[in-house]
């Protein structure tokens, strides 16, 4: 009876597939573990990543990402040498744009304020999705560049929407699609990710390609070291107050071509004789 019982549950397996199909949370375990495991990335209390994009010929801008938890970042980027700044300390959004004419500290917009979020959070989206409240949902899978990926889609708590495509070898990340709002208007973008490596246990990408969808302009962000634990002071990521404005300068009196007149008058005529 047992073995019939044994061979009737094989027979379905066969006859429906995906009977034992991985689920949203099986695939998201086997990111985090894949990772390094939840242990190793809880234990990262910080990390920072040198990095350059190249924006196209000759068109490089160096950069450091520094992230810290709970929610915090700092982005450094160098433009033309002008180096410009973007930060999120948990609460507020801020940014310094030398290159735009800003040299003084400003707050970001809501959209620019919900993707300097994102980037704060130190273990990504799907780690504790539930907790912090995301929505993740499996489309099934699909091929990417001829590699099986699992495709999860991330409904995150801020409205924009994020498509992960997981490897489903190595259950690593290896396409991201995001649409979200800028200034009023839907845009899509989509990032190759790979180069993956070790740093200390974890692995980390270090290549991203981004474009717009359809785009054949692309950034490519190439990472050259990431940094584990390194001392971040929770100042670095606070809004400086604006610099003090330079003292006004004495105004000097207009100047002529007559002849200075003498400090002290000169001594008077003696009278003639009589």
């Amino acid at each position: 009876m047992l073995k019939k019982v044994c061979l009737s549950i094989v027979a379905l397996a066969i006859l429906v597939p995906g009977l034992y199909a991985q689920t949203v949370d099986d695939i998201i375990a086997k990111n985090i573990q894949a990772r390094g495991g939840m242990d190793k990335l809880k234990s990262v209390k910080s990390v920072k990543a040198t990095a350059t994009m190249t924006m196209g010929p000759g068109m490089e801008a160096p950069f450091t990402l520094t992230q810290k938890r709970p929610e915090m970042a700092r982005i450094e980027f160098v433009v033309q040498g002008l180096t410009g700044i973007q930060a999120y300390d948990g609460s507020k959004a801020w940014q310094v744009m030398p290159f735009m004419g800003k040299k003084d500290p400003e707050l970001m917009s809501a959209d620019e304020t919900k993707e300097i979020e994102e980037t704060a959070d130190l273990d990504g989206p799907l780690v504790d999705y539930k907790a912090k409240g995301h929505k993740v949902e499996l489309l099934g899978k699909e091929k990417i560049e001829g590699t099986d990926a699992y495709k999860l889609k991330i409904t995150l708590k801020n409205g924009d929407v994020q498509t992960d495509y997981v490897d489903a070898d190595s259950f690593l990340v290896i396409k991201e699609a995001t649409t979200r709002m800028v200034r009023g208007s839907e845009q899509d973008i989509e990032s190759s990710i790979g180069d993956y490596k070790d740093v200390d246990g974890i692995i980390f990408p270090f290549a991203i390609e981004s474009g717009m969808k359809g785009s054949d302009q692309k950034q490519k962000i190439t990472i050259s070291k990431v940094e584990l634990n390194v001392p971040a002071d929770d100042s670095l990521f606070k809004m400086p107050p604006p610099a003090p404005a330079a003292p006004a300068k004495a105004e000097e009196p207009p100047k002529t071509d007559k002849p200075e007149a003498p400090k002290t008058p000169p001594p008077a005529a003696n009278p003639p004789n009589n």
